[in-house]
C-alpha cells in the first residue's frame, strides 16, 4: 500500500548518541512487554542509539529517510488458505489412518482458518490413506477472519470471505466435516465429546480451537448493542447498528481494534476509541511509534482517548440520553452511543481441556514438534503456547504466519505415512503488520529491546513530520527486534535478519549509524533464505 504523507519535512537529521534505558523483559507467556513512555524527539529527524527501550533513546546522526524502506502486506496472511470451519470458539477434529490400517483413526481438532487448511493439505499429502475429520461450530463455510473488515466496508459480501469457492473441495480431498463444539476430551479412551452429545475417537489429535474475544467485567457489557468483532455473526450485528452518522465507541486500540477501525470509519460513523494504555497498540509498538499512530488517526477525524477505560455502560433511557447507550469513562466523561465494540483482546479456547492431562497455561503448552504433554495430541495456532525464538519461554503468538507454520509442522509430525518426517519449529517469532487508515506499521521479535547489561543496544530514527519511524534492537551483534512506520519496502529483510538470528559483525555499527541500511546488511550477511522450520 502506498504511504500517505500529510506534511513535508525540510530538516535534516540531528546527531547525538545517548545511553539507552533498559527495558523490562516480557513475561514468559506474553508476546510483548510495554516499554516506558518515550522522551520527546526534537523537531528534526533523529537517529538515536537506544538499548532496551527504543523510544527512550536520544538521536544519533543521519539524514531522515525520504525513501521507503519496506513494503509489507497490510494484513499478514496465512501461508496457505484455510479450509475449515472458522469459529470464534472453533473445534475441528480430523482422523488420520495409517497406511497399515486404513481403519485406524487419528484426529485433528482445529479452529482457526489457516491452521486447519494447512493441516488438511499436509496430512493428505503425507498420509493419503488416512481418515480425516474436521469439526467446526459456525454456520458458515470456512472463511477468512481477516476479510471481515472488507465485509464491513462493503467491498465484499459474505461469500467473498469464503476460502474455498468449490462446493466439492473437501469431498475431493476425502475429508469429512461435522458441525459441533468440543466440550470434553478423554485421553485414555482417545475420544472427544461434542456439544450435541456424540463422541468421536482418534489416534492422533490436533487442538487448534483458536481463541475468543475477551469481554472485560464492565457493567452493561452484555447489552445487545455491545458487540465484539470476531465472527461473521458479529459482522452482521455491527452492520445493523453502524449506519452513517451512528455514534460508535470502540473499546481497545490494539491489533484487533486497529484492523476494524478503518472499516468503521468508512461506514461514516462518529467513532471514539478508548485505550487503557498510554498509546495506541501498546503491546506491539514503542511509545514513540504508538504515539505517532495516535496522531495519524486523530488527523483522520477519529477521537482517541488513551490512559482511560470504560467504567460502565447503561441504557440510554436510564440516564436520560438520546441514544440506546450511555458510556461512562474512567475520566468521568459520559458519551451517548448507538453501538459499543469491544476489541480488548482474545483468549485461547481451552475450557474443554479442564481435568485432562494436557498441560495448559495461558494456552496449550507444546514442544518444538507442536506436540502437547500427551503423546499423539498436538496443538497449533491461537490456542498453542510454543517456545519463543530467543528466550525459549512459552508464549501465545496469535498471528496467521505463526499459526500456518505451526499447523504444517504439527500435521507433518502427526502423519505416519511414507512421506512423514520429524519436523521442528525454530521458535515463535512475534510478527505484527498493520494498515491503520493508510499508515503501514510493523514490529518483529523483541521490539522492546534488551537491557544493556545483557548485551542490549538499539537505535531509533524518527521523522514526525513525514510519519516515518524505525527502531532496531540488538543483543550483541544480532538483531532481535524492530519497529517501523511508513517504511513499505523490504521489511521482509528485517524479519529475515531477526528470524535467522544473523550475526551482523561490523554491520551492527553501520546500522547504529544508519538504520536504513538494514537491506544492505541482510544481503551482505544472510547467505540463505529464512527458514521457518528445521
Amino acid at each position: 500500500m502506498a504511504d500517505k504523507e500529510t506534511k513535508k519535512s525540510t530538516k535534516k537529521a540531528a546527531a547525538k548518541p545517548a545511553a539507552a534505558k533498559p527495558a523490562a523483559k516480557p513475561a514468559a507467556k506474553k508476546a510483548a512487554v510495554k516499554p516506558a513512555a518515550a522522551k520527546p524527539v526534537a523537531k528534526k529527524v533523529a537517529v538515536k542509539p537506544a538499548a532496551a527501550k527504543p523510544a527512550a533513546a536520544k538521536p544519533v546522526a543521519k539524514k531522515a529517510a525520504t525513501k521507503p524502506a519496506a513494503k509489507p502486506a497490510a494484513k499478514p496472511a496465512a501461508a496457505k488458505p484455510a479450509a475449515k470451519k472458522a469459529a470464534a470458539k472453533p473445534a475441528v477434529k480430523g482422523k488420520v489412518a495409517s497406511k497399515a490400517k486404513a481403519t485406524k483413526k487419528s484426529a485433528a481438532k482445529a479452529g482457526a482458518r489457516g491452521k486447519a487448511a494447512t493441516v488438511r493439505v499436509t496430512l493428505r499429502k503425507a498420509a493419503p490413506a488416512d481418515d480425516i475429520l474436521m469439526v467446526g461450530h459456525e454456520d458458515a463455510p470456512p472463511y477468512s477472519r481477516m476479510a471481515i473488515p472488507y465485509l464491513l466496508e462493503g467491498n465484499i459480501d459474505e461469500s467473498g470471505t469464503y476460502l474455498r469457492k468449490g462446493a466439492d473441495h473437501f469431498e475431493r480431498l476425502r475429508i469429512r466435516q461435522l458441525r459441533g463444539r468440543a466440550v470434553a476430551l478423554n485421553t485414555e479412551k482417545r475420544t472427544v465429546l461434542f456439544d450435541d452429545g456424540h463422541f468421536e475417537d482418534y489416534d492422533r489429535l490436533l487442538i487448534a480451537t483458536g481463541s475468543h474475544p475477551v469481554r472485560p467485567p464492565i457493567p452493561g457489557v452484555d447489552l445487545p448493542e455491545v458487540q465484539t468483532c470476531w465472527t461473521l455473526a458479529d459482522a452482521r450485528a455491527i452492520a445493523a447498528h453502524a449506519r452513517p452518522g451512528a455514534r460508535v465507541l470502540q473499546l481497545g486500540a490494539g491489533f484487533i481494534g486497529c484492523i476494524i477501525m478503518e472499516a468503521l470509519a468508512k461506514r461514516g460513523v462518529q467513532l471514539t476509541v478508548v485505550e487503557m494504555g498510554d498509546r495506541m497498540v501498546p503491546r506491539m509498538m514503542t511509545p514513540k511509534a504508538g504515539g505517532m499512530i495516535k496522531r495519524w488517526v486523530e488527523e483522520k477525524g477519529i477521537r482517541v482517548v488513551t490512559s482511560a477505560g470504560v467504567q460502565r455502560i447503561d441504557r440510554g433511557s436510564e440516564v436520560g440520553a438520546d441514544a440506546p447507550l450511555a458510556v461512562t469513562l474512567s475520566t468521568g466523561d459520559r458519551l451517548d452511543c448507538d453501538l459499543v465494540i469491544v476489541a480488548a483482546g482474545v483468549a485461547p479456547n481451552v475450557a474443554f481441556l479442564e481435568e485432562t492431562p494436557v498441560h495448559v497455561a495461558k494456552g496449550v503448552l507444546v514442544d518444538e514438534r507442536m506436540e502437547t504433554s500427551v503423546p499423539g495430541i498436538f496443538a497449533a495456532g491461537d490456542v498453542a503456547e510454543a517456545p519463543d525464538l530467543f528466550t525459549g519461554a512459552h508464549l501465545v503468538a496469535a498471528i496467521q504466519p505463526n499459526a500456518a507454520d505451526q499447523a504444517r509442522i504439527a500435521a507433518t509430525n502427526m502423519a505416519r505415512g511414507p512421506a512423514a518426517r520429524d519436523t521442528k519449529l525454530n521458535g515463535v517469532l512475534a510478527i505484527n503488520v498493520l494498515d491503520t487508515l493508510g499508515l503501514i506499521s510493523s514490529s518483529f521479535g523483541q521490539w522492546w529491546g534488551e537491557k544493556p547489561e545483557a548485551g542490549g543496544s538499539g537505535v531509533e530514527l524518527v521523522d514526525e513530520a513525514r510519519y516515518r519511524y524505525l527502531s532496531l534492537q540488538f543483543k550483541g551483534d544480532v538483531l532481535i527486534g524492530a519497529t517501523s512506520i511508513g517504511l513499505t519496502q523490504h521489511v521482509g529483510a528485517l524479519r529475515g535478519l531477526i528470524h535467522g538470528q544473523v550475526k551482523l559483525g561490523d554491520w551492527k555499527d553501520r546500522l547504529l549509524a544508519n538504520p536504513l541500511g538494514f537491506v544492505d546488511a541482510y544481503v551482505a550477511r544472510s547467505q540463505q533464505p529464512m527458514a521457518l522450520a528445521r
